[in-house]
């Protein structure tokens, strides 16, 4: 059997100028789908800004489905809110941009407070290590606040503490 023959080649090596072309030009592409990197050449603009529109949509579903507090407390301008935010970033899964969408807008003072309840009850049963990586479930006890929510995680079960309300 000859050692350089194709059947021994790894799939994943590019074999010729080709495939290493072929390659670039793909990563282009990707990366102005979904990082805001400048369309490749050959690549009708309009066409390219609406299947980035159409990609940003599938990602804000997908965080919604990870999310839903925070997507209903921003009910009508979820879309828009998400695809604000995630425009030029590249998908880091949908628990992870959900996580760093909550303490963007928290950090901005515009997190509602469904929001809120749902990432203190996230950073109480989890931990979100640094971006690339998936969260953890945290095994210890632990406590999440954000805002007026506070959340604890004990033995694996989190709970929403909420403070009373005042009578008039």
């Amino acid at each position: 059997m000859n050692p350089t023959s194709p059947a021994n080649v790894p799939a994943t090596q590019p074999t010729g100028p080709t495939e290493t072309t072929l390659a670039a030009r793909q990563a282009a592409l990707v990366a102005a789908l979904v990082a805001g990197a400048p369309p490749p050449p050959g690549f009708v603009p309009e066409a390219l800004a609406a299947t980035r529109t159409a990609l940003l949509r599938k990602r804000a579903g997908e965080v919604a489905r990870y999310w839903p507090l925070l997507a209903t407390g921003l009910h009508p301008r979820w879309l828009e809110v998400f695809q604000h935010w995630a425009a030029g970033r590249p998908p880091a899964g949908a628990p992870r941009e959900g996580w760093d969408l909550a303490r963007y807008l928290h950090g901005a003072g515009e997190l509602p407070p469904l929001g809120a309840d749902e990432l203190a009850c996230r950073q109480a049963g989890y931990h979100y290590p640094e971006p690339g990586r998936p969260p953890r479930p945290r095994r210890l006890p632990s406590w999440g606040r954000v805002g007026g929510a506070v959340a604890i995680q004990f033995a694996g079960r989190v709970r929403l503490l909420r403070p009373a309300r005042r009578q008039p």
